[in-house]
Formats: C-alpha cells, structure tokens, sequence
C-alpha cells in the first residue's frame, strides 16, 4: 500500500519537496496533523469511516483501514480525489477537495 492517506496528505501539505520523492518517502508523521483536521471528522481519528459526520453519511466513508482496498488505489487518483473531492473521480460528492487548503 505504499503509505496510504497519510502519504497522500504528506504530499499534499508540502510544497518544499517534490510530488515523486514525497511519495517515494512517505511521512505519516506530516499527514497526521492534516488528516486529522480535514479527514478524521467522517473518516474517524484511525481512519476507519467512523466519524462523528459519519453517521449522517450515505454513502459512508472509506474505512481506509483496508489494506486490501487502499493498495488498489492509485497514486495519482488519490491526489485528485484529495484535491478536487469526490465527485472528481466519480466517487460521492459528499467529499469536499482540499486542494485549496492544502
């Protein structure tokens, strides 16, 4: 699975390094602050789709937990899902694009 969303975040927070080294390395540790601002409100604080919006969700969140589901997920279609949202990728719109932000 390369990193997950975490690394995806990473990748996204900094502009200091570039796209192909950050996802090559990977910093868990620079998502977390990200993920848990913009991502852990339906997403949940671990990352399994059990957040507090959750609930008021259809469809829900990702358990991004899911190895199995996450190592299907393309690099490049994680940046754009993050970025512009769901509705970018074909996924629910309910998932606003952080681009802006990040």
């Amino acid at each position: 699975m390369r990193g997950a969303i975490a690394k995806g975040l990473a990748v996204l927070s900094t502009t200091a390094v570039p796209l192909g080294l950050a996802l090559a390395q990977g910093n868990a540790e620079k998502g977390k602050a990200p993920f848990a601002k913009y991502c852990a409100a339906c997403h949940g604080p671990s990352g399994k789709g059990d957040g507090a919006a959750a609930a008021a969700l259809n469809p829900k969140p990702k358990d991004l937990t899911d190895k199995a589901y996450v190592a299907g997920l393309k690099d490049d279609y994680l940046f754009t899902l993050i970025q512009k949202g769901g509705a970018a990728v074909g996924k629910s719109p309910l998932m606003a694009g952080f681009g802006a932000q990040l």
